[in-house]
């Protein structure tokens, strides 16, 4: 009798956690999808203002919003809430083919099949063929709950072909969905619009206000890419103040690290101004010791200075570092520089002297050596006008035809090495991926 009391408790106790479990499971499967996206939309705009743990919600609720959609009946559709929640499920980052699974089964007409198709290849990856229908389309939801992510959409479709006009679609979805991941997402990608379309005040202008609200969102990665861009782009005196500006608002780890791209990327673009003051800045923020920080700015300096006067310190400065400071980029780019400085600073070889003072058969050659040295005003220069091109390699009022470069063995190896040492540098640019 015991025995069976004890059973009986047993089995309650077990289930009933079940039966709540499988209670909130039906409740789940019974809302509306207008609901959860709701819930979804939350969560999103919490990972862009800094709450990361809400990533791994995001992905669940995206699941839990597929299953739904495709499982509740038609009928639900008929809620025009329903239809929009459907969409910027797609719109979200959600699975689209479910976009296709309801497209195909609404009979009834209850999704605009301007949008839905728009939607439909903008996913398959053919933005550029819904610029013309989505833009005609959109302004009958400019105050509708999917109007900021269609304008987003068009923004993004529009990049390409005309970065004004996207940014003004970007104006309205930010202005319209005010502290959510579409402000977020239409300010850093305005900045780097306003960076190619040449327009540096309103690029600062968006960089300013994304870096007021939006620095703890994991896409400020992103946004320091497309800053250093306008930064390097549209660099001045003005734009200098500016950009610290913008860095004000950033901790000094964050500003040290903006400032080491700016470097490198200034360094590359061959801009040696900027890219000294930015590894300056960049040393200043790093602190005292032998910081990562501080030898990436010496590096970039370094760069920056191999196509000056100090091409040999440089060399030297950029040799010093050890290949484990340096990601595999920056090595490729040490690389690419160190061959550029070897080439700059290698003294001709014994070609040209060899070409002028070799004796020909008719005894020439040193005769038209010393012509060609007073005219570049360096025997040394391998580059210098021949005395046959420049037409005066006559004598007796007879032209001669002189030996062809061609013919001369070691013309021919100092042109060889030098193409080889530019395959050597685009090769490793190549490899840089510039």
């Amino acid at each position: 009798m015991l025995k069976r009391l004890h059973a009986i408790l047993l089995t309650s106790v077990l289930a009933l956690p079940l039966a709540v479990g499988l209670a909130r499971a039906g409740a789940a499967e019974e809302l509306a999808p207008f609901k959860m996206i709701r819930s979804l939309q939350y969560v999103q705009d919490s990972v862009v203002l800094g709450d990361h743990s809400a990533i791994e919600m995001q992905r669940f609720m995206l699941g839990a919003i597929d299953k739904r959609l495709r499982a509740v009946e038609q009928s639900a559709f008929r809620d025009p809430r329903n239809v929009d929640a459907a969409l910027v499920y797609v719109m979200s980052g959600g699975n689209p083919d479910t976009l296709d699974y309801l497209a195909d089964r609404d009979v009834d007409g209850n999704f605009d099949s301007r949008v839905t198709e728009a939607l439909r290849q903008y996913l398959s990856g053919k933005g550029a063929l819904i610029v013309e229908t989505l833009s005609k389309a959109v302004p009958e939801y400019e105050n509708a709950r999917i109007g900021p992510y269609l304008f987003l959409i068009l923004g993004n479709a529009t990049s390409q072909q005309d970065p004004l006009a996207a940014m003004k679609y970007y104006d309205w979805a930010r202005l319209t969905a005010p502290g959510t991941i579409i402000e977020e997402a239409a300010l850093r990608r305005s900045v780097l619009l306003a960076a190619k379309a040449n327009e540096p005040d309103k690029g600062f202008r968006y960089a300013l206000s994304y870096a007021r609200r939006y620095l703890t969102s994991p896409y400020a990665s992103q946004f320091a890419d497309v800053f250093v861009e306008l930064a390097v782009a549209h660099f001045d005196e003005v734009a200098e103040q500016k950009i610290s500006e913008v860095l004000a608002f950033m901790d000094q780890p964050r500003q040290r690290e903006v400032y080491l791209r700016v470097a490198r990327r200034a360094a590359i673009g061959g801009n040696q101004a900027l890219a000294r003051l930015a590894s300056k800045r960049a040393e200043g923020l790093a602190g005292g010791g032998t910081s990562q920080s501080q030898v990436l700015a010496s590096f970039y300096e370094g760069l920056a200075a191999v196509p000056s006067a100090d091409v040999l310190a440089a060399t030297e400065t950029i040799n010093a570092i050890p290949d484990e400071k340096l990601s595999p980029r920056d090595r490729a780019l040490r690389d690419a520089a160190k061959a550029i400085a070897d080439a700059v600073v290698q003294l001709p070889k014994d070609e040209s002297s060899t070409q002028a003072s070799a004796p020909t058969p008719d005894g020439i050659a040193a005769e038209e050596g010393q012509a060609v040295s007073g005219e570049t005003g360096s025997g040394m220069s391998p580059f210098g006008e021949t005395a046959e091109a420049s037409g005066q390699s006559s004598e007796g009022g007879k032209t001669r035809t002189g030996t062809p470069p061609s013919a001369d063995p070691a013309h021919d190896g100092f042109l060889t090495n030098g193409r080889s040492k530019i395959a050597e540098i685009d090769a490793l640019l190549k490899e840089e991926g510039l």
